[in-house]
């Protein structure tokens, strides 16, 4: 009786986010081709902070450089690196006028340093659309341009996008496609739209554009000044302001290689949890959401091939395996993911569960994460 609960539980909880990816993968859309006409040329901004970020920082001036169809300038905000960050720079700038090197000032109290350098950025730019990269994305030739025709013609006052996320090591493979999944599988993207609600608002920190005059109503990154992840926190602040926001994909816009190892996927998805999945409440939901459609149906279709092959129970569960093994091979294909993570799909999710719950610990305990040589503390 309990085995037949349970295997119908974890069906629910497989089939709502099976549900909702398949909805989703329609209205979650590409940005159109930019138009490169003349009069529809609209000038550009690409904003990117940059603290120690010498291995990386170089092919994302030059992808930046290489943007067509908009008048541009970049922007790159040095955060007092201590490694060859400013010296590209400034000889890619030298190169060309459209790049430029700015210096941040020294970060204030009550200010995370991302949202600090952003800010900073925004006050530098000279054009009146502001499109935030991190300094590990590479635009697409016309990315800058799709972007901000997106930003146009969807009538948003801040898109965002999930770039096509490049994975190499086993943990970036079975942890990094997980971000689409979670986001098309539990936000109803034509609610997200359709509700002015902060709590739909969504999006990626790696790539943001909005209007200056939004930005400026919205209060911009010193709306949002302590957090560690202005990719949900900025929408909402735009949201909490009356202001519009949206989601594209990415994919054919830019490209990100977020972390280099399975430790640095870890601690990066870590440091930040606190303010996503890993908060005080949204663990224990998050866990039973996620455990319980994903993790629990695997389980339960393990012991019922040994032990109750033609069981009722056995047949939910592995009904519910394979709606999650079919949600996760979409979105595979959709975003150009790694089969590998697919495969897996219950060892990454178990894998994500755990280390939203190592963030946690590590907040209950009052452990400050330390990224990039700065150590993070609350706001």
């Amino acid at each position: 009786m309990i085995l037949d609960a349970l295997a119908i539980v974890s069906l629910v909880l497989a089939a709502l986010p099976a549900g909702l990816v398949a909805a989703n993968l329609a209205a979650y859309r590409h940005p159109r081709p930019a138009r490169d006409a003349v009069g529809h040329r609209r000038a550009v901004s690409v904003l990117i902070p940059a603290r120690n970020e010498e291995e990386r920082i170089g092919n994302a001036v030059a992808a930046a450089r290489s943007s067509r169809g908009v008048d541009l300038e970049v922007v790159v905000m040095d955060d007092h690196s201590t490694d060859r960050t400013a010296e590209i720079v400034l000889e890619m700038a030298a190169a060309d006028p459209r790049v430029r090197l700015e210096q941040a000032p020294q970060l204030s109290p009550g200010w995370a340093g991302k949202p600090h350098a952003c800010q900073a950025l925004a006050d530098a730019a000279s054009h009146p659309i502001l499109l935030f990269i991190d300094a590990d994305v590479e635009l697409a030739p016309d990315g800058a341009a799709r972007a901000a025709d997106f930003l146009e013609q969807s009538g948003a006052d801040l898109a965002s996008g999930f770039p096509r996320q490049i994975t190499g090591t086993f943990g970036e493979r079975l942890l990094i496609p997980l971000i689409h999944f979670v986001l098309l599988g539990y936000l109803p993207i034509r609610r997200m739209r359709s509700s002015p609600e902060p709590s739909f608002a969504a999006g990626c920190g790696q790539l943001m554009v909005t209007h200056r005059a939004a930005y400026e109503a919205a209060g911009g990154h010193a709306a949002v000044r302590t957090t560690f992840h202005d990719g949900i926190q900025l929408p909402r602040a735009f949201r909490r302001a009356g202001l519009r926001t949206d989601l594209f994909d990415a994919t054919d816009v830019a490209s990100c290689r977020m972390y280099d190892s399975g430790r640095a996927v870890v601690e990066g998805l870590a440091k930040n949890a606190h303010e996503g999945m890993a908060a005080p409440v949204a663990i224990w939901v998050w866990s039973t959401l996620l455990l319980g459609g994903h993790v629990l149906p695997a389980v339960l279709a393990a012991v019922g091939a040994v032990l109750a092959p033609t069981s009722a129970w056995f047949a939910a569960a592995l009904a519910a395996v394979v709606l999650g093994l079919a949600a996760r091979a979409a979105l595979a294909v959709r975003f150009r993911q790694s089969a590998v993570g697919a495969v897996l799909h219950p060892l990454g999710v178990a894998t994500l569960v755990a280390v939203q719950w190592l963030a946690w610990l590590r907040r209950r305990r009052g452990q400050a994460s330390v990224w990039k040589g700065r150590v993070q503390v609350d706001g």
